[in-house]
């Protein structure tokens, strides 16, 4: 069956899956069947996997899948065109471990942070940290009460919850995020962008105030003298919303940055600490 299959659709090429009589794709699809069958009982082996085109990749998801897809790319492609640009960064701070905070004003007033830092892990290790594993963010990070996934999207894209600890001495209280996040893997460098997003069957929590994020980035890229160290720039850009003054809101911020970096150092020291012993 398989042999009269293929002699059936070995006139049909890529460029006329178009055009394709109702016989042909019966045919083809018959072929698929029998492929996969043949696959199940394994008689025949699995191919390698190959990056798909976008247009590809976008057939496996759902509609509202590829929307969440598309804003995540969309965010992180916005974020990094922040962070790029060259024009009006005005130093904020700059601690003594080297670390420096950045900020700029953009077009509505609202203003955004850009920390750069050296951390002790390669980009996969914090990619792992920070993406993959962001649900045990709370486990070292004291601002962040929970983050829940509430899908994934492929491997590189998912919808989170996460409910935070109060800020600058609790005069910000509890917010909640409704988040898109999003990876990408260019050569050496990692990318990780977000943007709030919604999702009808989660509204705003009561007695919570729903923050709005993005687009906002990570870039993480290895030292060129020690690839086992890594560039952490972060572009923080959110609206806390509620009734804040917005001074006391842009003194708070950067002491976030700075405050989640120092405990994401402490994960790391305590990560290599263990793998030592081991």
């Amino acid at each position: 069956m398989l042999r009269a299959v293929l002699k059936l659709c070995c006139g049909i090429t890529y460029p006329h899956l178009r055009s394709m009589t109702g016989l042909q794709r019966v045919a083809l699809a018959v072929f698929g069947l029998e492929i996969a069958h043949l696959q199940s009982r394994g008689q025949m082996p699995l191919p390698a996997l190959s990056p798909l085109k976008q247009t590809e990749t976008e057939l496996q998801f759902s509609s509202k899948d590829v929307f969440y897809l598309k804003q995540g790319e969309a965010a992180l492609n916005e974020a990094l065109k922040i962070v790029e640009s060259e024009d009006g960064w005005e130093l904020e701070t700059a601690e003594k471990n080297g670390d420096v905070i950045y900020s700029k004003v953009l077009t509505g007033n609202r203003k955004v942070f850009r920390l750069e830092a050296e951390l002790n892990a390669s980009p996969e290790e914090l990619h792992e940290i920070l993406f993959f594993r962001v649900e045990e963010m709370h486990e070292w990070n004291p601002s962040v009460r929970r983050i829940k996934v509430l899908k994934h999207v492929g491997r590189n894209t998912m919808v989170t919850h996460e409910v935070s600890s109060e800020m600058a001495g609790n005069l910000i209280g509890q917010r909640d995020f409704l988040s898109v996040r999003h990876s990408s893997k260019r050569e050496s460098r990692v990318y990780l962008g977000g943007a709030s997003t919604r999702l009808e069957s989660l509204p705003p929590l009561p007695g919570f105030v729903r923050a709005e994020d993005g687009p906002t980035c990570i870039i993480l890229h290895p030292l060129q003298d020690r690839p086992d160290r890594s560039r952490f720039i972060w572009l923080l850009n959110i609206d806390v919303k509620g009734w804040l003054p917005q001074s006391l809101v842009n003194k708070a911020l950067p002491r976030a940055q700075a405050d989640f970096t120092k405990h994401l150092r402490r994960r790391l020291a305590a990560q290599n600490s263990e793998n030592n012993r081991c």
